[in-house]
């Protein structure tokens, strides 16, 4: 998860570089493109869709392609506010013009926990990986161990992720190309597994080979293919940077057609690979595709690629729900002392503050090891989407300020098929979080999210009243 200053860090290191290349300020389309995919790919591929595979089988091609859909919706409706109304700032505030202050305070809350889970689901996912090497350490181990590291270089005060973030958003993808390249390589026959394989075949028009668990198996798979789209929302905040506004649509078609193409490429390669059935939820589908060759330290390798790119993720994101805390703080809906910082210019109390999460799920890894990832990434995956609900429905009713008019680059940048794809799009979120229901351990998931929901509509009353009292 990368918040909005996490992102612009990014984006500022992108544009000091075009800068001194060109004397122009601003970002172009692809580097745009290349930020949303860097920032956006992380442990909820390369590890949750181990656990969409799980549930459906091949159709996860299809559950990729509905995700893809969604996030394209909610990308495009974030940046066309962006664009329109540049000064509101992020998301929350859009959602407090549109729809009332209580909104806008339960969107701001329920970014920052789900920033915590997704966090969380980061160390959990890292502490799944390194278990291939030393199956023998217990999950808590690693995940205290991760916590403790990510704790202390935050705690340096790192004063720019920017580059940091831009080299590892490299790596991830290079790390995908060289997976699709090493799968293609296996479809020509120039590499050969260590016997014979029974992957899937995702040509097959074959119902009961596309649908093994149903529907309802395809169905309960959308939270965990939506949940590596996790970024798109921040992304789309940092279209104002861009040097044209009208170069917006090629990066966002640039942006969600790379980024579904390297998800479902990669998993249509693993299918190719190895049996579905073989996928484990605790397992990276990638490091299962691979130990089937007989070549020499290919799996080890790959997975110490995928450590380091998660562990920068983990990283970031912690940073992130700092960030997020101190713009809450700074709007009056946190406590006051989250500002406060140290010697070195750090804010000590928010990060612990976000860091109180990682101990729950140092503890929660000692009790729940089999499962605490799906839990994890299902009440985050609930929140996340819950407030693409609310920024989808702050775009319909803040689209009708924004009339059409003629600038020096053209008209400003209009939502396709708007409000009907806004529509379309909370239709399938809907779809998406009935869909949940249907699997017991992620029905878990799902009243955890709808719990932390109902806690933040009764503290926004609250913190409301409170307010009006003051103004009194």
């Amino acid at each position: 998860m990368n918040d909005e200053k996490t992102v612009s860090q990014i984006v500022e290191h992108h544009k000091k570089k075009e800068k001194k290349r060109s004397g122009e300020t601003g970002i172009t389309w692809w580097q745009l493109s290349l930020i949303g995919i860097g920032s956006i790919v992380g442990a909820g591929f390369f590890l949750g869709s181990s656990v969409a595979i799980s549930l459906t089988g091949p159709s996860v091609i299809l559950a990729f392609s509905i995700a893809g859909l969604i996030s394209y919706i909610t990308f495009s409706s974030l940046a066309e506010m962006k664009i329109n109304d540049p000064e509101t700032g992020s998301f929350r505030n859009y959602a407090r013009k549109a729809l009332g202050d209580n909104i806008g305070f339960i969107s701001g809350w329920m970014f920052w926990i789900a920033g915590v889970l997704i966090m969380s689901s980061e160390v959990t996912a890292l502490s799944l990986f390194s278990r291939y090497w030393f199956p023998q350490i217990p999950l808590w181990a690693f995940s205290f161990i991760y916590s403790c590291l990510g704790l202390g270089i935050n705690l340096l005060g790192v004063k720019d992720f920017g580059e940091t973030e831009s080299f590892f958003a490299i790596v991830k993808i290079a790390a995908l190309v060289s997976f699709i390249i090493f799968g293609l390589l296996f479809i020509l026959g120039y590499v050969s597994p260590k016997g014979s394989v029974s992957g899937a075949s995702v040509i097959s028009l074959s119902a009961l080979n596309w649908f093994p668990n149903g529907i309802k198996g395809l169905w309960s798979s959308l939270i965990f293919a939506l949940f590596p789209f996790a970024g798109v929302a921040v992304v789309g905040a940092a279209s104002k940077e861009l040097k044209k506004n009208k170069s917006f649509t090629k990066a966002i078609n640039a942006l969600m057609l790379a980024l579904t193409f390297l998800y479902i490429t990669s998993i249509v390669l693993i299918l190719k690979m190895v049996s579905w059935s073989q996928i484990q939820v605790s397992k990276s589908p990638f490091i299962t595709a691979l130990s089937e060759f007989h070549i020499p330290y290919l799996s080890s390798i790959f997975n110490i690629i995928i450590v380091s790119a998660a562990f920068s993720t983990f990283v970031g994101a912690l940073f992130a729900i700092t960030n997020v805390l101190l713009s809450l703080a700074n709007d009056h809906e946190a406590p006051k002392i989250a500002l406060r910082k140290n010697k070195r210019g750090v804010n000590v109390i928010a990060l612990l503050i976000g860091t109180s999460g990682l101990l729950v799920t140092i503890i929660l890894s000692f009790v729940l090891p089999d499962t605490l990832y799906e839990y994890l990434a299902t009440s985050a995956g609930v929140l996340l989407i819950t407030n693409w609900i609310i920024i989808l429905a702050s775009q319909i009713k803040n689209r009708k300020y924004y009339p059409i008019k003629s600038t020096s680059e053209g008209k400003q940048f209009k939502m396709f098929f708007a409000p009907y794809s806004s529509y379309l799009g909370i239709l399938l979120i809907l779809l998406t979080l009935i869909g949940v229901t249907f699997n017991p351990t992620h029905r878990i998931g799902l009243f955890v999210g709808i719990g932390i929901i109902v806690i933040i509509s009764i503290a926004s009353i609250k913190a409301k009243s409170i307010k009006r009292m003051k103004n009194k």
